[in-house]
């Protein structure tokens, strides 16, 4: 039986199209999502509980914000992700997660992650990753895949898992991402490739802006520990 329960109980998702994003590499997939709902002004329309839902609670516009709850705008659904389940609770959390969404009838899952950036051997800032189901569909001639025996781990492969066994149209978008920190670069690779897909306008100017920020900031912090190693140097 499975653990985890949406509510309101009964209430239908009408969504056509899932779109989620988990914490992993540069959290692309959360900054992503949090960036969507914010500039399209998605509604909370269902809570996922679970007993494997971290205990973990916070505010976001004078409202509660649980771990894991989806919005709505117009035909899409954006599953947010607040929070990961502990790590031994990971794989039974994500793919009971995707029984519901194959339960629902979902037309097309897409999610988002983060690639590796040092395996990058072209100028394609993605690459995606399609179920047989949404293969069949032929509708992403010309796009890069990711090439064969490149391992994707976590949230994104056990849900490419769930939905390729029962047959489910899905296709993860990978940017490519710094590995060490937050990269807003590879969320606004990711937003640009989903809005022209459904399309929806979103200006990624402030997740560039918060990208251009973060590397002043590193490189100040660089230059810092470099001036304090060459002061030492001459003190000692």
């Amino acid at each position: 039986m499975s653990s985890i329960r949406v509510l309101p109980e009964g209430k239908k998702l009408k969504a056509t199209t899932l779109i989620a994003g988990f914490h992993g590499i540069g959290a692309t997939g959360y900054w992503s999502i949090k960036f969507l709902i914010e500039e399209l002004k998605a509604r909370r329309a269902f809570y996922v509980d679970s007993e494997f839902a971290p205990a973990v609670s916070s505010t976001l516009n004078g409202a509660i914000s649980t771990p894991y709850e989806i919005f709505v705008c117009g035909e899409l659904a954006f599953l947010k992700a607040e929070v990961p389940p502990l790590r031994e609770n990971e794989n039974r959390f994500f793919r009971e997660l995707g029984n519901w969404i194959v339960e629902m009838g979902i037309n097309e899952v897409a999610l988002i992650g983060g690639l590796d950036e040092s395996l990058r051997t072209d100028d394609s800032g993605y690459r995606l990753v399609l179920t047989d189901a949404m293969a069949k569909r032929e509708q992403f001639e010309g796009e890069p895949i990711l090439e064969e025996g490149k391992m994707i781990v976590g949230p994104v492969a056990i849900l490419l898992n769930t939905l390729q066994m029962h047959d489910c149209a899905a296709y993860a978008i990978l940017a490519y991402s710094n590995t060490e920190r937050v990269d807003p670069r590879a969320a606004a690779t990711a937003v640009e490739f989903l809005a022209e897909r459904y399309a929806f306008k979103v200006s990624t100017a402030p997740l560039i802006k918060g990208a251009e920020d973060l590397e002043r900031e590193l490189m100040g912090l660089a230059q810092k520990e470099k001036d304090r190693g060459s002061s030492s140097a001459i003190y000692s």
